[in-house]
């Protein structure tokens, strides 16, 4: 980096040559150690939104099998927005935040009946979707479409924080990472450059120092075990197992405070996941 005046920890506008070293050590690192996953060696714009959403909060050691399966039985738009909720939830088991399979078969209709199955490519188009933020919507666009715009995700933001803020004592903001990320965009290929920071970025977090720890948007991921999280999942898990079941049978295999259960079956069924007749309980 050019020089700074005393005491400034802020970066100055990287050089021409900065750049052109930041991309190659980047892109260096991906040719030798760039990781191997199956989304990676797709164009379809339905299976890079299935990896997107299911790759949310959640690690790509559990994505990745699961993944294969989903496509497996709802190979693309119209088959999942025909599939009812019970068969989407029951294939998602195991990768938590359920909300991500209603939402993710809830775009699938939408396609379908706005879009004649076909996903949009515009950032602007696919963020209108349900389920679909800012960062998918400009990840599909780039993964699927090779369009050349600008987002962050924790690796992402993690590799920018090591290069260009590495002596910042306080937090870094996304809107200040924002513009070297436009600035270092390879916009013929966005999509490989993308993948080679994801790739540098996790292996940053391997190597002890995570710099996302940095940013002024880090948040450690609560616990699940033990969670009402985990109480919800488990008793979806019931639900899908015995449909119809009553309560008190869900009391049983949950195993928790009767009142917490109660609570989590009456936000299940005003979220729409599950209904109830008389006492017993399916999923929507």
């Amino acid at each position: 980096m050019t020089e700074k005046s005393p005491g400034r920890n802020e970066p100055d506008q990287p050089s021409a040559s900065e750049l052109e070293t930041f991309r190659r050590t980047i892109l260096d690192y991906y040719r030798a150690h760039g990781r191997q996953l199956p989304w990676r060696e797709t164009y379809d714009p339905y299976a890079i939104l299935v990896s997107e959403i299911m790759l949310q909060q959640t690690q790509v050691d559990r994505v990745r099998d699961k993944y294969r399966e989903f496509l497996a039985v709802f190979p693309g738009f119209s088959e999942l927005a025909a599939a009812e909720l019970s068969q989407v939830l029951t294939l998602w088991q195991g990768l938590g935040y359920n909300r991500r399979a209603v939402s993710l078969r809830l775009c699938a209709r939408a396609v379908v009946a706005r879009f004649q199955g076909a996903l949009p490519c515009e950032p602007g188009e696919l963020e209108a979707l349900p389920g679909i933020g800012p960062y998918t919507a400009r990840a599909v666009a780039a993964f699927a479409f090779a369009r050349p715009t600008g987002f962050i995700e924790t690796n992402i933001r993690s590799v920018f924080i090591h290069h260009f803020f590495p002596d910042r004592e306080k937090k870094v903001l996304d809107r200040e990472i924002l513009p070297l990320v436009e600035l270092t965009l390879d916009r013929r290929e966005p999509r490989d450059w993308y993948y080679a920071l994801m790739d540098y970025g996790a292996m940053l977090k391997k190597s002890g120092a995570n710099p996302g720890r940095k940013s002024a948007h880090h948040a450690r991921q609560s616990p699940f075990r033990g969670s009402n999280r985990e109480q919800r999942s488990l008793i979806l898990k019931a639900i899908l197992a015995l449909p119809g079941i009553p309560q008190e049978k869900i009391i049983d295999d949950v195993a928790a405070e009767i009142g917490a259960i109660d609570r989590n079956l009456r936000q299940l069924e005003k979220e729409g996941f599950i209904r109830q007749e008389c006492g017993r309980f399916w999923v929507c």
